[in-house]
């Protein structure tokens, strides 16, 4: 079948205009395809392979030479049932890529045995890759329809600093608008990382209000609609106001052939009532960010049916207005075809009765009287934003949410309110939000218990929840009288430490867990409480990328160790500078044969003990990899076993004892004048060290984990650090960036844990990182290490730079002390466990039950 890989695709979605900027994108043919490169330039390596294929009698080879190529997009979208599927795909999704060769781009297809380095973030945008084999796939229903796969892949560790954006496709139909998968007959893409955020060129934004004549326009109340609407065929039309709008709901399903399975609710209301509105499929991508909060709807050709019965409408924000409860609207693209037009508010008038919006804005100081599933409305300035998080929406799917904890000063109390953010389909807002913003949150449920310690209380989005930042003309809450008076104390206010103090991204401990593990226990919902120690590895593995989860573990803690951050910089750790040398190489083969290499059993000493003897990589499959140890702290006089003089030697001093000198460039430092060390080591270790099955190392701090102080400057480098992995390559700053160049916000320090597996045939290297810094306002309901520890906040009260070094290392003295405590003691470990993405797997304590305290 010669030519047919060199044809454009064809289909109604690319039916858009084709960019045809030849400074841009060179010379190109009617055809579609490209010249071919070569004769007046580089050859083509994409252009190479093509031509193997074409010749190919099996339709895939294995390239003659294995070229680099870059990735420029990653983009995700619905598998569909195809005539003859006997065993069901592997997975929902399929995926996209954009390479490049520097020559030219091409659209590929990924094969879906290897969705998981997607999906674990090895495979991203904007790092080099070598393809090992391709075939072509073909469209039997579609002319043309030739596509390149990509089969076998090795993704290179380091990532691209630059990119040129300005290669041409070699076929021009891949960069058509609206974009279109290469496979199936849907229209468009997906959010790479969940199914509620709008994303691509079909979501439109230009539908303004119009003036419009209501003339010979026959209008009904909801009231009358209600009484009257099962005995009618046709309706009039519905002049009404937006009073809340949902999230998006995706609801395609491989063996389902709608085109955009798309839904939204509308809460709506005019004098006589509130009713729900639902806008299905093709209407969502052409008015849903079209919509607002508070704008005037005529709706026109409409349908009605009886409501479900299962769902829960929001109270309608004017008591007086009766709630609608036993039919509800529907918008179709067909069926009727609905007609919708956006009434501008000057044209609304008052004989109309349209309800006006009436938020329910509680202060900081009003919330701890507000009961326990109440919804409010808040606002405030942004003190701390966390990095983007993923929740699986069902144990075994393959849908997630996303969420970040945020928090919001407003200047009446001391606290914050704490806000778990889930996405409102509002990406443009949702992925830009930063500290020192003035941000308002509606919709929001009250979650508390005040029956635990520590008190748990914080807000949570709901389905109607939409956010803002302050500043937008004509947003619904801008005559709000609890919104000018926010505005009014802090612009007056003389203190600005809520702008001082601003802390992005980090490792967020949060909610706190029950100080008993009864009560822990009748808190979860999981099927299985206790996760064995040779479980926690499957645990990992399955982890998707930015996944966090939490399970408990049983066991004997053997080794506890402080590790400080670099007291000059305050910006990295050991584990921090070490980090890259632990972690095994993203670069993957994915073939059948690695997913059978067995893990390196090699021992190393580190101070006297074993290390891991298994690798600390979540990535399935797994590979080869060695642990090489880095340097690590000894801080309190504590006795230690032998050690070899070679290993003594590779273990820097720390200091422990201070003494203060001045430096022009970072002021204070601190230099040792004495070594001690903070580590303990049990006997049990030493006994059993050597005859471990398993020991699995998770200790590593990540930049990424470390919350950083916040600086305005480089919001745009530290905003894109702290979310997901975009799905198109994004340019860097011009300075090259790393987020470890940033001020730690936390702590001066971490504590690697060895917890031994009760039969003691395993074991677990984990981390925990104490909320250190006094400015942190989120220290102030996170509990730590021990039940018998009560620091919530290292430092309680205020102190100097010169005292906060030598009181970090009384506190890891405490902590140590308290665990020897513990020798031989079983206790029940709260691990939390989040995949970073790219190999890179954290473990992190989050409370130690002790024996007093587990059933």
């Amino acid at each position: 079948m010669p030519g047919e890989l060199d044809q454009p695709q064809a289909g109604a979605s690319h039916a858009g205009m084709v960019r045809q900027d030849s400074e841009v994108n060179g010379p190109w043919v009617p055809g579609g395809v490209r010249p071919k490169a070569g004769a007046l330039g580089p050859r083509s390596w994409i252009q190479t392979v093509l031509e193997q294929v074409r010749d190919s009698p099996l339709q895939w080879v294995t390239p003659s030479e294995v070229a680099p190529v870059a990735v420029l997009a990653v983009q995700r979208y619905l598998l569909e049932d195809e005539p003859g599927d006997i065993l069901p795909k592997p997975s929902r999704y399929g995926y996209d890529v954009t390479i490049s060769d520097g020559v030219y781009q091409e659209k590929c297809c990924l094969h879906p045995r290897l969705n998981f380095l997607v999906s674990k973030n090895i495979l991203r945008p904007g790092i080099k890759m070598r393809i090992f084999r391709v075939s072509c796939l073909y469209n039997e229903k579609r002319l043309g329809q030739g596509i390149l796969c990509i089969d076998n892949i090795d993704c290179k560790e380091e990532t691209l600093d630059t990119i040129s954006l300005a290669t041409p496709f070699r076929n021009s139909a891949h960069q058509e608008i609206p974009e279109r998968p290469l496979r199936g007959g849907k229209s468009h893409y997906l959010a790479l990382w969940n199914n509620e955020d709008p994303y691509g060129d079909i979501w439109l934004t230009n539908k303004q209000p119009e003036e419009y004549n209501f003339n010979n326009t026959k209008i009904i109340s909801l009231a009358h609609l209600e009484m009257s609407w099962t005995k009618r065929t046709n309706y009039p039309a519905l002049l009404v106001r937006i009073m809340y709008k949902s999230r998006l709901r995706y609801y395609g399903k491989p063996d389902k052939k709608m085109i955009e399975p798309y839904q939204t609710f509308l809460e709506v209301a005019d004098s006589s009532g509130t009713v729900s509105v639902i806008m299905w499929n093709a209407l969502c991508p052409e008015w849903y960010k079209c919509l607002r909060v508070g704008s005037v709807l005529l709706l026109q050709d409409y349908s009605v049916k009886k409501s479900f019965p299962f769902r829960l409408q929001p109270l309608p924000v004017d008591p007086q207005i009766k709630l609608i409860s036993t039919m509800e609207v529907c918008l179709n693209l067909r069926d009727p075809p609905t007609n919708i037009n956006i009434i501008p508010e000057g044209q609304v008038k008052p004989e109309w009765r349209l309800p006006k919006l009436n938020h329910r804005f509680i202060t900081r100081s009003e919330l701890d009287d507000i009961p326990e599933k109440q919804i409010c409305d808040v606002v405030g300035v942004l003190v701390f934003v966390g990095r983007v998080q993923r929740l699986k929406k069902k144990e075994y799917g393959e849908d997630f949410w996303s969420y970040r904890w945020i928090h919001i000063a407003d200047g009446t109390s001391e606290q914050p309110f704490i806000v778990k953010l889930f996405s409102t389909s509002q990406p443009e807002i949702f992925e830009n939000i930063c500290p020192m913003t003035y941000f308002m949150c509606t919709q929001l449920k009250v979650v508390r218990n005040n029956n635990q310690v520590p008190k748990l209380l914080y807000l949570t989005t709901t389905n109607e929840s939409q956010i803002f930042i302050i500043g937008h003309r004509g947003q619904p809450y801008a005559n709000d009288t609890k919104v000018k008076s926010f505005i009014h104390r802090i612009k007056t206010k003389t203190d600005s430490g809520e702008m001082k103090n601003t802390v992005i991204g980090g490792y967020y401990p949060y909610p706190p867990v029950p100080e008993t593990f009864s009560k822990y226990s009748t808190s979860v919902k999981v099927q299985s409480l206790l996760t064995a120690i040779s479980e926690v590895r499957k645990e990992i593995e399955n982890l998707q990328y930015r996944e966090q989860k939490r399970i408990a573990i049983q066991g004997i803690i053997t080794i506890i160790k402080y590790v400080p951050h670099s007291s000059a910089t305050g910006s990295s750790s050991a584990s921090e500078t070490v980090q890259n040398v632990n972690q095994p190489s993203t670069s993957q083969t994915a073939i059948k044969e690695s997913q059978s290499q067995e893990l390196d059993g090699k021992q190393h000493q580190d101070d006297g003990s074993v290390s891991c003897q298994t690798t600390c990589t979540s990535l399935s499959p797994p590979k080869k990899k060695r642990i090489l140890q880095g340097p690590f702290a000894k801080l309190v006089p504590i006795p230690q076993p032998e050690t070899s003089a070679q290993t003594r030697e590779n273990i820097p001093d720390t200091p422990s004892i201070f003494q203060r000198r001045e430096s022009a460039s970072t002021g204070i430092k601190w230099k040792a004048r004495k070594t001690l060390t903070h580590r303990w080591e049990s006997q049990l270790w030493r006994e059993k060290k050597f005859g471990l099955r398993e020991h699995l190392c998770y200790r590593f701090v990540y930049p990424e984990s470390i919350p950083r102080k916040f600086i305005f400057e480089h919001k745009n480098f530290l905003i894109q650090q702290y979310i997901c992995q975009p799905a198109k390559y994004i340019a860097p700053e011009e300075r090259p960036l790393k987020v470890s160049d940033f001020k730690s916000a936390r702590s001066p320090g971490h504590f690697e844990v060895t917890i031994l597996g009760l039969n003691h045939e395993r074991a677990i290297d984990v981390a925990f990182l104490p909320l250190y810094c006094p400015e942190d306002i989120r220290t102030s309901q996170i509990d730590t290490l021990l039940t018998c520890m009560n620091y919530s906040c290292v430092y309680p009260q205020e102190v100097t730079d010169s005292e906060r070094m030598p009181g970090t290392t009384a506190l890891a003295g405490d902590i140590i002390k308290a665990v020897t405590e513990l020798d031989r003691v079983h206790v029940i470990c709260i691990l939390d466990i989040c995949n970073l993405g790219d190999n890179n797997v954290e473990v992190y304590i989050h409370k130690i039950y002790r024996p007093d305290n587990a059933p």
